[in-house]
């Protein structure tokens, strides 16, 4: 740690070298409020109410681009030399960090090149090019574009701007701590805060850990993408092969070197969540505020109410950085269909029940009172029918009493409540089965949702292999989801092995399925 606050002509620590000190230095001397505004904390009643705890929201979601990212962005940039400035800055984003440049570069008068995958969404292309960026599309990850970026920044003498993992930035983001100390007045509450590359929560926790050890830091990440809670256990830094795609904006493979550093200094304990958690904290949010998060804003309340419940949390203070508000008005659909599932208020089930008249009158006296949410069936020539049904829940302990009832009384019934693939593609093909589809073989496959992308899986297909089943549904992300079937012999197994190592699609057989099984066999 140095004896002197840091400058732009000082060397900043090596990653392992800067302390929560270092942190608080660098925050206390930013310059984030030349493009940042400090934001509010909300009460959250319904909330409050529903967890039994008081819950304070941190609206990250209320700066200029709807993202806590402009402060990390526009501390770092601020603090460029006058050679710098007049060269320039890149950055790698598909998101809010790239639109946090965009904006700190017009702010300054800073040239800026944002290099974003080619699935961006178009609106967030235009976001940094209204803002004078110069944006380069290239691959379909952010992988893609960061490896094309660092290609063009030692091309052009450019300054690289990291998403996170930069002193500068971390201590931009830190700014966020500085404010809750002055808004929340207690000494011992406790913040979660969602975590991705790493930098919002490597600020916030150095910070308050140094002013008021007290407060307890929580992280929070999605279950299928979990870089930092991986690199904690194994005590280094790991890099994930594949991450979740749904709450995007903390999808990194690997987290920073600085970053994971303070993270295992100064964080307390952590969390992780599903996605049907995150779609119920974003209405969570939105009872409370009428404010719609994207899905990585949401987490941390998403981690709040998990490990409030699992911990037995009553009567405390509970505070979760909403991050960010930036999502695609058609990924509201996605949401809307997983909250319900998320809140613990809705069952989904395969039942068996027989072929014959009055058989779903029976089934329906059964189920009672509880509301029907969802009801598919067709029609097949055989003694039983298998439904595909969703049933409203009172409390989350119904869901195992139902299941219960329904065996009682002679309907097998399977709980699909957690089943990924039900739930976003069988849930829509209930009846489509085919026993003429001998040797089908059933993937997952995730494509890059840009133009051309199933025109070149198909091309790569043309190899006698006949497609048997196909589903695909946008749910308004950087990538869409494909239940395909092909009918692959024994014989040509080793073959079609290879084709999907060379596709560059990530895949997952699913064949063995049981909502596949039931409803598609």
């Amino acid at each position: 740690m140095s004896d002197t606050l840091f400058s732009e002509s000082t060397t900043l620590p090596a990653a392992g070298l800067l302390d929560g000190l270092d942190v608080l230095r660098l925050a206390l001397t930013s310059q984030v409020y030349g493009a940042a505004v400090e934001t509010p904390v909300s009460e959250a009643p319904r909330l409050s109410a529903r967890v039994g705890n008081r819950v304070l929201l941190k609206r990250e979601d209320q700066q200029p681009i709807f993202s806590f990212k402009l402060r990390g962005a526009y501390n770092k940039m601020s603090q460029l030399t006058a050679e710098e400035r007049a060269k320039g800055v890149i950055c790698a984003s598909a998101g809010n960090h790239a639109q946090g440049v965009a904006f700190a570069s017009q702010a300054l008068g800073i040239p800026a090149v944002i290099v974003m995958p080619a699935t961006t969404p178009d609106i967030k292309v235009q976001a940094c090019r209204t803002r004078g960026a110069e944006v380069l599309l290239h691959g379909d990850s952010f992988s893609d574009a960061e490896t094309r970026a660092y290609e063009v920044q030692q091309e052009r003498g450019l300054t690289f701007v990291h998403p996170y993992d930069d002193p500068l930035v971390i201590a931009g983001q830190g700014t966020i701590a500085l404010e809750l100390l002055r808004q929340v007045e207690q000494d011992d509450y406790v913040v979660f805060v969602p975590v991705g590359g790493g930098g919002l929560i490597a600020g916030v926790a150095s910070i308050l850990r140094s002013l008021k050890p007290g407060v307890k830091i929580v992280g929070v990440e999605p279950d299928d993408s979990d870089a930092m809670q991986q690199s904690l256990q194994a005590g280094e830094r790991v890099r994930l092969d594949t991450v979740g795609i749904f709450v995007d904006g903390v999808a990194v493979k690997q987290v920073g070197a600085y970053t994971f550093d303070l993270a295992r200094r100064y964080v307390d304990d952590w969390v992780r969540v599903s996605t049907d958690e995150v779609c119920a904290a974003i209405k969570d949010v939105f009872d409370d505020t009428r404010a719609v998060l994207e899905p990585a804003g949401a987490l941390s309340v998403a981690g709040l109410k998990k490990y409030a419940a699992e911990h037995g949390l009553q009567e405390e203070t509970l505070v979760a950085l909403t991050c960010g508000a930036n999502i695609n008005f058609d990924r509201l659909r996605h949401v809307s269909e997983r909250t319900e599932i998320g809140e613990k208020r809705e069952a989904i089930l395969a039942v068996t029940i027989p072929e014959r008249p009055g058989a779903f009158l029976q089934f329906i006296d059964l189920i009672g009172s509880r509301a029907i949410t969802e009801f598919n069936y067709r029609y097949a020539p055989r003694d039983d029918a298998r439904i595909f049904v969703g049933v409203q829940l009172g409390q989350a302990s119904e869901r195992q009493e139902l299941l219960g009832l329904l065996q009682a009384h002679g309907y097998p019934a399977l709980d699909l409540t957690d089943d990924e693939l039900a739930k976003v593609h069988v849930r829509h093909m209930v009846g489509g089965r085919a026993p003429e589809a001998v040797n089908e073989r059933v993937y997952a496959f995730t494509f890059p949702e840009r133009p051309g992308a199933l025109r070149d899986f198909l091309l790569n297909l043309q190899t006698g292999w006949n497609i048997s089943l196909f589903h695909y549904r946008n749910h308004g992300s950087a990538h869409g989801r494909v239940l395909a079937g092909i009918q692959v012999s024994e014989d040509d197994l080793p073959k079609f092995a290879e084709f999907l190592s060379h596709l560059g699609y990530p895949a997952e057989e699913v064949t063995g399925n049981p909502a596949y099984r039931l409803f598609l066999t």
